[in-house]
């Protein structure tokens, strides 16, 4: 299967996650549906790494690789708890796009420390994406 597939469901999955997470967090504290979600998350992805039996550890583990694993962790549930507390505060419509911004972080972090190629065709789409989102993150 191509990238793209999977890229494309992720992005599916997201604008559910924008929607169910709205109605989530009505009446709730939104550090608590974030812990909800996080074990949710968590029971379903043992679920598949059983199924697939994917428990075994790789060979060559290297401990950069676990610390930047749990950087990653750590990110994501930032992002996470910020993203069901604007939730609470405003529609999914306009926190969503402002979450999507991260497209626009993930180019420029990815210039500045990954080394890679900033081409014409990835500076006017990341643009875009910044200018679409600030158009419907503001009334």
């Amino acid at each position: 299967m191509s990238w793209k597939l999977f890229a494309l469901g992720s992005a599916f999955f997201a604008g559910l996650t924008a929607i169910f997470g709205k109605l989530g967090v009505e009446g709730l504290n939104s550090n608590l549906a974030t812990l909800i979600r996080v074990v949710v998350i968590f029971l379903v992805t043992a679920a598949l790494v059983s199924w697939r039996d994917e428990w075994q550890l790789p060979q060559n583990l290297r401990p950069q690789s676990v610390a930047f694993l749990v950087l990653s962790g750590i990110a994501t549930g930032l992002s996470w708890l910020l993203y069901y507390r604007a939730l609470q505060m405003a529609p999914a419509s306009q926190v969503a796009p402002l979450d999507k911004l991260s497209v626009a972080f993930a180019i420029v972090l990815g210039v500045v420390f990954l080394g890679e190629a900033l081409t014409l065709k990835l500076a006017v789409g990341g643009s875009l994406i910044v200018i679409g989102a600030l158009v419907l993150a503001w009334p």
